[in-house]
């Protein structure tokens, strides 16, 4: 079924720019300026059913239809992957329902949608990254109660999150968070930097750009703005430290500096590793950028 078969048949008809209506837009823009004034802390909003599942972007997606202009340059991004499935059917809804034009080049985008990752090449200025969030509430691990967490986030109180990185050290010998790590946004909320695997979160801190983050099914966004605070939990002894991929680097483009997926060959059975950004990649092997080396960041 296409997205032409879903939508009315009749005479003369046309859906919306950006598909939802530009009540919701003003709904969720509202939200977002909020969010923005309040780095780190969730803002609720109201919006109807979207035609995709829940799960699979919404959040994140409306946050992209409410802001998407007729001139920007939209890349969306499935961690790292230009051409994931997810990846691909969000760009194909985006297109046709507002004819902007896509990259595959993150330097090149005005709007970028992503989940699980943020481009290796640092943002600027004049760009938004967008990201899906499945899980807003940092604090959900440590109190299911909605009324609970919302009182520990207006007093600061984050001692539950705290004893639960002990513990976690103590069983494994070292925090074992490899995505959603916890993080203080301006020295204020703590917040949940979507599925982010620990490499990316130095791109978050002090960044040139606006970072805003959706989550469809509890329906809140929140955000970063630009030259923002974000510092992920540690303790003095054991201070937050990014993947380690010594040793290692990209089979396509031999990078070692970037963020590596490792991939297994049904063929062989062996397995290499390729960096997780496609797009990245890509301009490395076609010379547009130079090869990344060891510790670019973090």
């Amino acid at each position: 079924m296409t997205l032409k078969e879903l939508l009315p048949q009749g005479k003369g008809f046309r859906y919306n720019f950006a598909f939802i209506d530009e009540g919701v837009k003003k709904e969720v823009r509202r939200a977002l300026l909020k969010a923005v004034a309040l780095p780190g802390h969730q803002v609720p909003f109201a919006s109807p059913e979207l035609p995709i599942a829940r799960g699979w972007g919404t959040g994140g997606l409306q946050v992209t239809m409410s802001l998407i202009g007729p001139k920007d340059v939209l890349k969306i991004i499935d961690q790292g992957c230009d051409g994931s499935v997810n990846a691909v059917n969000l760009r194909k809804l985006l297109v046709a329902t507002t004819g902007v034009r896509t990259t595959f080049d993150s330097r090149e985008a005005t709007l970028l949608q992503s989940r699980h990752r943020l481009p290796e090449v640092p943002l600027r200025s004049d760009q938004i990254a967008v990201l899906q969030v499945p899980l807003p509430e940092p604090l959900r691990l440590v109190e299911p109660s909605e009324v609970e967490t919302r009182r520990m986030h207006s007093e600061g109180d984050y001692a539950r999150m705290w004893v639960s990185l002990y513990e976690d050290v103590v069983q494994n010998g070292s925090i074992s968070l490899t995505s959603g790590y916890p993080c203080r946004v301006h020295d204020s909320y703590i917040m949940s930097p979507s599925p982010l695997p620990r490499w990316d979160l130095p791109l978050l801190h002090d960044a040139e750009h606006l970072t805003l983050l959706g989550a469809g099914r509890e329906k809140r966004v929140y955000a970063v703005p630009p030259h923002t605070s974000v510092q992920p939990l540690e303790f003095d002894d054991m201070p937050f430290t990014v993947e380690n991929f010594f040793g290692m680097c990209c089979a396509r483009c031999g990078s070692s500096g970037t963020f590596l997926d490792e991939i297994y060959d049904e063929t062989t059975g062996q397995a290499s590793r390729v960096c997780s950004d496609s797009g990245f990649c890509d301009l490395v092997r076609e010379g547009a950028i130079p090869r990344r080396g060891r510790l670019a960041h973090g």
